[in-house]
């Protein structure tokens, strides 16, 4: 075992539910391994401005059902530079840091990587991300609450639709990725999904949506991921009105309510478990990888690795959307 002194945890980018579980789960787990606890304000701008301070068992108490982060997030210009870098790096030195877990996804890992390129401070990556994109692990902390609070709101949304015989435009996030449109588009009975990975121009959409029309269907749900490639719910419910004046068509841009809210059950032990893997892969000599969770075990990733690939989006999923919707 390697011994550790003290290690410090912070969280960087957008901020996943489970986030405060994970950092809960990390802090404790460094109690019981007899290591102290340094819990470090606004991810690496915590670092550079000396924004840290020793934590124990009870200053994480309380904070497992929360969303969004205690210890605060933020995206660090002066951290991207090497002079920022080297600044968090005399801070870290001066509070003794052997060690630090950084919950966040690849942005975060990025930084976690060259800091420890540079300068040598051992660091490990817990993946906290609504976007579930990070490759080396099946599910990001914050995933599954995200998918609940999208279903939810297209649930309610859909009454409205049914109510009025509307179709509703509803983008999700995504930018790169589709997991939370084609989960929560087939759990929501969605009539089609458009995300990122899928070929598919307006003209498919609009014989689709015709095909829909002769169906007999008289109101619509269509779930879009913020990174489609036919141009966005604005350009697509344009599009649709001049094509089918017949339709009243409304957008939702559901944003930054899908972030927030109650970790789910299944985020709070999946931080958890990441959370003392972290310290515990720390102990072993383990640092400049990833933990995530495969086949309900834990493996670990070189950040390097996590960074350079991406979760691939389940061609059988994309099968089975197709099928359900018809």
């Amino acid at each position: 075992m390697t011994e550790l002194k003290r290690v410090g945890v912070l969280t960087s980018g957008g901020d996943a539910p489970g986030m405060n579980a994970a950092i809960r789960a990390t802090v404790r787990a460094c109690i019981y391994y007899g290591i102290v606890p340094v819990v470090i304000q606004e991810g690496y701008k915590g670092l550079i401005e000396n924004n840290m301070e020793v934590a124990d068992a009870r200053t994480v108490a309380n904070i497992i059902n929360l969303g969004g982060t205690f210890l605060k997030s933020a995206r660090s210009a002066e951290f991207r530079t090497k002079e920022g870098r080297l600044k968090a790096f005399e801070n870290a030195r001066a509070a003794e840091l052997d060690a630090i877990v950084v919950i966040g996804g690849d942005g975060s890992f990025t930084g976690a990587m060259l800091f420890e390129e540079e300068h040598g401070m051992r660091c490990v990556g817990v993946p906290g991300t609504i976007d579930n994109d990070i490759y080396g692990t099946d599910h990001t902390i914050g995933y599954d609450t995200a998918l609940n609070t999208v279903v939810e709101a297209i649930d309610k949304i859909r009454d409205t639709a049914t109510s009025h015989n509307r179709l509703f435009f509803i983008e999700v996030m995504g930018r790169d990725a589709g997991f939370i449109a084609l989960n929560t588009g087939i759990a929501s009975g969605a009539e089609d999904i458009l995300i990122p990975e899928q070929e598919k121009s307006v003209d498919q959409f609009m014989e689709s949506l015709q095909k829909s029309g002769r169906a007999g269907k008289t109101s619509s749900i269509i779930v879009v991921a913020e990174g489609d490639r036919c141009g966005g719910v604005f350009e697509l419910s344009r599009a649709v009105e001049e094509k089918f004046p017949e339709y009243e068509v409304k957008v939702t841009v559901l944003g930054h309510i899908q972030r927030g809210g109650k970790p789910s059950c299944s985020d709070r032990v999946l931080a958890s478990r990441l959370g003392v893997a972290a310290v515990e892969a720390l102990r072993n000599g383990d640092s400049g990888i990833m933990v995530g969770i495969r086949d309900q075990q834990v493996v670990k990733t070189p950040l390097e690795r996590a960074i350079s690939k991406h979760n691939q989006i389940d061609s059988h999923l994309m099968k089975v959307a197709q099928i359900v919707s018809v």
